[in-house]
């Protein structure tokens, strides 16, 4: 019984599970069907070049997020409080 072949096609749509989708290498390849070496191979082969610039774009991308969300929870504390503050002024009068 020989190796089975999978279609190029086959190979990137099991890439992008992994790349795209964030899908771990053991969990693309048993769901697959295929080794974890084979989809790593398939990975290198047909992955582009500059991955990694894409990568860093996220990431950068990522970092600028989690910083307007750190001012979004600064912000909302501090309504929060001014809220709190103005309501306890009240029930105080």
């Amino acid at each position: 019984m020989g190796k089975p072949r999978f279609t190029e096609e086959f190979k990137i749509d099991a890439i992008k599970q992994k790349t795209e989708r964030g899908h771990a290498v053991a969990d693309v390849s048993q769901r697959f069907g295929v080794s974890t070496h084979s989809l790593y191979a398939w990975m290198k082969r047909y992955s582009p070049p500059d991955g990694g610039v894409i990568k860093d774009d996220q990431s950068a991308e990522v970092r600028r997020l989690k910083q307007e969300l750190a001012r979004f929870k600064v912000a909302r504390t501090r309504e929060i409080s001014r809220v709190v503050a103005t309501i306890s002024a009240i029930i105080a009068a």
